[in-house]
């Protein structure tokens, strides 16, 4: 391999799927190069895939035993895809984190759940403020997305200049935060850009993006309309949207209530840190038990059907002493990100048996995307110029299609998933090296691979059921009493109507009694054949092979 110092890119996260960003630029020779990391998120599980998981984050093996050579992690804004890793995986990466004010806000509380050194969170203003970090050169360039002060990075490296756009749309009047600045961005690029390193989100969607104020009069009046009391629900995080509905809900005359804790936490983070000057005044979940339905509008957490969060619980029933009742109207001000579809639909259908009228996102009228779609992607593709194009944040066909954009209007593109190392250092992006990536899941308080079979275990015991079967080897290694078993997730009785556990333990006491003293002398061999013998009564009584759990206990 040649020693030429080079530049170089690799996702660990975020690129053949939305989520979990995390993406590497180093330069130096190979092997010796210094690094940053742009983000480190997280994504969610589901109970198909894995079942009892809290958190899913990107393997960060190759870096943490790199974190010698890494000058920084920077985050482009607050969302939990970009930021929910850091408070996890910093102290053993240990390097100083970047970020602007409101994201500064949103890890510090997160770093320090985590024990992690807050302390090293420092807060950047936007370009043209620059932080040095090894060979590179870091500024943070405002860009509208659906958070507030979310930004692109500007990576000055000697290789030349690159531009990776985090998650951004082009919004010239966002309602809360900075508009999109094309003449700032054409400024940028006027002494060149080597890369651009660009969201793919929305390449598939071949309309321009609409702002977020566009939505202001169809929000307001939709609640004008609204007789009944008016709940809703968006991303906690979108604190543009939660005040286009705040001032609707004031405007029609309504005493607005937030609820639930990430919606008043992400308002009171927008509030201290100066990105929320003239939010409307709220109340109390317990003066709005005291008000009439009518006057009252309820913002609540759970757009994406999760079942502790308040529209779920209200949808089954009271939360914090408010109810919906016939003639009420719930909004969904969201799109329901694809996986979440049943938890939404649950909702769906639990409002509309109480007779609430629901309003989902199917119209288009009250939710917009934070990201850019395919002509505004070609826009900037434009206005930066650039000598290359590296599509990111995406799953393999949104990479696919943003790269063939890009190649048709000339630039140099390549698709680059996760592990995939790039030499960025020529006129084109090349692949230089692969890397080993995957999935590190959070079960309660411990960080497992995704491989190690945990979770496979567990899925396997959710489908199958499980048996445990308890026997007892007296001191001259004869069965001493008959075996005992105990069941989980099986159905009592099978086809000869007779209890299964007693079918289990008779078939496994007889075979017991045959057995040879070669056989009842080793653990491994009669673990086997035990596991054998249950599984056989359960395939002919209920047609199910269980997991089993054979406890073999020795006396003398």
């Amino acid at each position: 391999m040649s020693g030429a110092e080079r530049l170089i890119y690799l996702p660990l996260g975020g690129a053949g799927e939305v989520g979990m960003n995390a993406y590497v630029y180093g330069w130096g020779a190979p092997g010796k190069e210094r690094f940053i990391l742009v983000d480190l998120g997280v994504t969610f599980p589901d109970m198909d895939g894995t079942p009892g998981v809290d958190l899913i984050f990107p393997d960060m093996s190759w870096l943490i035993e790199r974190a010698d050579r890494l000058e920084a992690i920077v985050v482009t804004h607050g969302h939990e895809d970009h930021i929910g890793g850091v408070g996890h995986f910093w102290s053993e990466l240990r390097a100083p984190v970047y970020c602007r004010r409101f994201t500064g806000h949103l890890l510090h509380r997160k770093m320090e759940e985590r024990g992690a050194d807050a302390s090293q969170i420092h807060i950047v203003e936007p370009f043209p403020e620059t932080v040095e970090a090894g060979p590179f050169q870091l500024s943070f360039l405002p860009v509208s997305h659906s958070i507030p002060e979310s930004s692109a990075l500007i990576l000055d490296t000697p290789a030349g200049r690159v531009v990776h756009t985090g998650d951004f749309k082009l919004d010239g009047a966002p309602v809360v935060g900075e508009a999109f600045d094309p003449q700032l961005w054409h400024d940028i690029a006027a002494d060149g850009v080597k890369a651009l390193v660009c969201d793919s989100t929305n390449v598939h969607v071949e309309t321009p993006g609409r702002s977020e104020s566009t939505l202001v009069n169809n929000i307001r009046d939709l609640v004008l309309q609204s007789s009944g009391m008016f709940v809703t629900t968006t991303f906690a995080s979108n604190v543009a949207r939660v005040k286009t509905l705040a001032e609707a809900g004031h405007e029609a005359g309504r005493s607005v209530c937030l609820m639930g804790r990430a919606m008043l936490r992400m308002v009171q983070a927008a509030v201290e840190t100066g990105v929320l000057t003239d939010f409307p005044p709220v109340i109390s979940h317990e003066e709005a038990e005291d008000l009439p339905r009518e006057n009252l509008m309820l913002i609540v957490t759970g757009s994406q059907g999760e079942r502790r969060a308040a529209s779920a619980q209200l949808a089954r029933g009271k939360y914090l002493g408010m109810e919906l009742a016939e003639g009420d109207t719930f909004l969904f001000s969201s799109k329901t990100i694809p996986g979440n579809e049943s938890g939404v639909l649950r909702i769906l259908n639990a409002f509309s048996e109480k007779g609430v009228n629901v309003v989902d996102d199917s119209s288009t009228l009250y939710h917009v995307s934070g990201h850019a779609n395919r002509p505004d992607l070609e826009a900037v593709h434009e206005l930066m110029h650039p000598q290359m194009i590296v599509p990111m944040h995406g799953e393999h066909r949104m990479l696919r299609r943003h790269a063939e954009v890009a190649a048709g209007k000339g630039y140099p593109s390549i698709i680059a998933t996760n592990g995939t190392m790039l030499d960025l250092t020529g006129e084109r992006p090349v692949v230089c090296e692969h890397v080993d990536t995957g999935r590190i899941y959070l079960d309660g308080t411990q960080k497992i691979g995704a491989l190690d079979g945990v979770v496979r275990n567990r899925i396997r015991m959710a489908l199958n059921g499980l048996v445990l079967l308890n026997v007892i080897i007296d001191e001259d290694d004869e069965p001493m009493g008959e075996p005992w078993a105990e069941l989980m997730g099986l159905t009592e009785k099978g086809r000869s109507r007779a209890p299964l556990v007693d079918l289990i333990e008779n078939e496994s006491g007889q075979f017991l009694a045959r057995a040879n003293d070669k056989l009842l002398v080793d653990d491994d061999k009669l673990d086997t054949a035990l596991r054998r013998v249950v599984r056989q009564v359960c395939v002919e009584e209920i047609g199910k092979k269980p997991e089993v759990v054979v406890v073999i206990s020795r006396l003398g």
